[in-house]
């Protein structure tokens, strides 16, 4: 079971990144996110940052759907992420081994290509 403390230590821990203030929390790598506090937004309620759920940039849409298909429990997306290479991942269902590869396998397909 992973928490936001979790996110927070295992994205700190890689090269380059940086925090951005937030209500939850929020990393950037290269100036592009790769994992941030899911954003929820329920009809006539204002947004409301959940740090219970990460969103998690996963590449393209054939590693979102692979997720979400194969481990739904862990897994979900809602209509705003349509078309967007994003999942969002429930921490109290994942074990921190399995978020520390999900954030760097994030981080790492964002990172900037290291000069030659």
């Amino acid at each position: 079971m992973a928490d936001a403390e979790d996110v927070r230590r295992l994205a700190l821990s890689l090269a380059d990144v940086v925090e951005i203030d937030s209500d939850g929390f929020d990393f950037r790598v290269g100036g592009k996110g790769f994992v941030w506090s899911y954003p929820e937004r329920l009809p006539g309620k204002p947004r409301v940052i959940r740090t219970d759920i990460a969103v998690l940039y996963v590449g393209d849409e054939a590693e979102k759907q692979a997720l979400l298909l194969g481990e739904p429990r862990l897994f979900f997306t809602t209509p705003g992420y349509d078309g967007l290479p994003l999942v969002m991942v429930r921490l109290a269902e994942v074990t921190v081994e399995r978020l520390e590869e999900l954030v760097t396998d994030a981080w790492r397909m964002r990172a900037p290509e290291p000069a030659p």
